[in-house]
């Protein structure tokens, strides 16, 4: 394999969501200089979804108008929009418009919701891009992706986006010379190290990144000796010396299996039933939907009792830990449903008790024991590991079935990251079932 196609791999990958993770990791930074305040990630959660008739329009043309989309020219545009939108935010994401009496932050909501397209288009373009390449590249692009949370949050740690100093502060009781005085913590932010503008400038130049990676795949000879015999265009097999007949994109077949194996569905090259795609989608569709926004929704609320070391903390080894699925999956790619199953399972419960934490906020268990906060790191660590390497092997897994199966792996991420958003929106932003704990105080029984 070639180690040039592998690091453009990767490096594609990270612009699949590195736009819109920035966005979320310097929110702290933005919050307090615009005036929809901390209001902004609902109108974010919103805006994201609203971007899925992306995806949406070019499921439906590769359903309905099979090889009429042109994929590259599709990805050419979005990645050049993302670039462009990220680029304009740099310097309009402060400015205001009075919208019905009020001001409003028309521009950033905007350049937000084009790059949400960009983003949510990704999903049903560059995996399926990624079938014109060997399959051991998939994992790698896998693991850009991953990189694409990972980088901005980096670079929001150096910058000292959210950093909190707890400060002793006075609080008089009673009036008088005499009255009583109580001391208590208040959580200051530090100033940034540099400011939002220099932030946005750095996502457009990963941007730059992915389309000179982008360009690299398809041009560059190096790249071109590690392509497959037949080489796939918008879901159609070229011509290729010793096939001359056109085709829909087949399995790579696996080596131990009979060649005369009968079909057991019309699915990709027939290996798995109907239920077993079922199955498989499911659990495509649970694990983002978990891993993409019902979790991390409630991140702060599970964390932030334990402290703003315990927060930052497990923020970044959850940020470690989806490149690192990705990177065992390479050299483990166990395609077992069962084994997957078990994974699931196990992601879900570290799930579940990341969600019980967050519910019993301000005063989840061990709440004033070292051990809470190294129970709560653990648990973000184990659930965005298994659960990323689960959806690294459904890649892997539909990637042997087709060009199609990816278009509809990338549709299935965006639907499951749908349900997500509708449920979650409602119970954290609109009945504030959900109470923060304060990073300097925990006052519990």
């Amino acid at each position: 394999m070639s180690l040039l196609t592998h690091l453009l791999a990767c490096l594609f990958g990270m612009g699949a969501w590195v736009s819109i993770n920035g966005l979320w990791v310097e929110l702290p930074l933005i919050v307090p200089q615009i005036p929809e305040g901390w209001y902004l990630p609902s109108y974010l959660s919103i805006l994201i979804q609203m971007a899925n008739v992306g995806p949406l329009f070019v499921t439906l043309m590769h359903r309905f108008r099979p090889g009429a989309l042109n994929e590259t020219a599709v990805i050419y545009v979005i990645i050049g929009l993302g670039t462009v939108a990220s680029f304009l935010l740099g310097f309009f994401w402060k400015e205001t418009v009075v919208v019905a009496g009020a001001s409003r932050s028309v521009a950033l909501l905007v350049l937000t919701f084009f790059l949400a397209a960009v983003d949510c288009t990704s999903s049903v373009t560059f995996l399926p891009f990624m079938m014109r390449l060997k399959p051991q590249y998939l994992t790698t692009y896998y693991i850009g992706e991953g990189l694409s949370g990972l980088l901005p949050a980096l670079v929001a740690l150096i910058q000292g986006v959210g950093v909190v100093h707890c400060l002793n502060s006075t609080q008089s009781l009673t009036p008088g010379l005499n009255g009583s005085v109580t001391f208590d913590l208040q959580a200051h932010y530090q100033p940034a190290n540099f400011s939002a503008e220099e932030f946005f400038f750095f996502l457009s130049a990963m941007m730059v990144v992915c389309l000179v990676a982008f360009l690299l795949l398809n041009y560059h000879p190096a790249v071109a000796r590690e392509l497959p015999a037949g080489r796939y265009t918008n879901g159609v097999k070229e011509k290729s010396p010793t096939n001359r007949k056109w085709a829909e994109q087949k399995t790579m077949m696996d080596p131990y299996e009979p060649a005369n194996q009968k079909r057991r569905s019309s699915f990709g090259s027939g290996a798995y039933s109907w239920m077993q795609v079922f199955y498989i989608f499911v659990i495509l569709a649970w694990t983002n939907a978990l891993t993409n926004v019902v979790l991390p929704s409630v991140q702060s609320y599970s964390c932030m009792p334990y402290g703003n070391k315990i927060y930052h903390l497990s923020a970044a080894m959850a940020a470690v830990s989806n490149p690192l699925a990705c990177f065992i999956a390479l050299f483990l790619p166990i395609r077992s449903l069962l084994v997957m199953a078990a994974l699931t399972v196990v992601g879900t419960g570290a799930g579940a008790y990341i969600m019980g934490t967050a519910v019993l906020s301000p005063c989840p268990l061990l709440v004033n024991d070292t051990s809470g906060g190294v129970v709560i790191v653990l648990s973000w660590i184990v659930f965005i590991l298994t659960l990323s390497y689960v959806k690294v092997i459904i890649g892997v897994i539909l990637r042997d079935e087709g060009h199609s199966a990816l278009v509809w792996c990338g549709a299935v991420v965006q639907l499951g990251s749908l349900l997500g958003a509708v449920t979650m929106f409602p119970l954290v932003s609109v009945f504030s079932f959900f109470s923060s704990g304060d990073p300097c105080n925990t006052k519990c029984p």
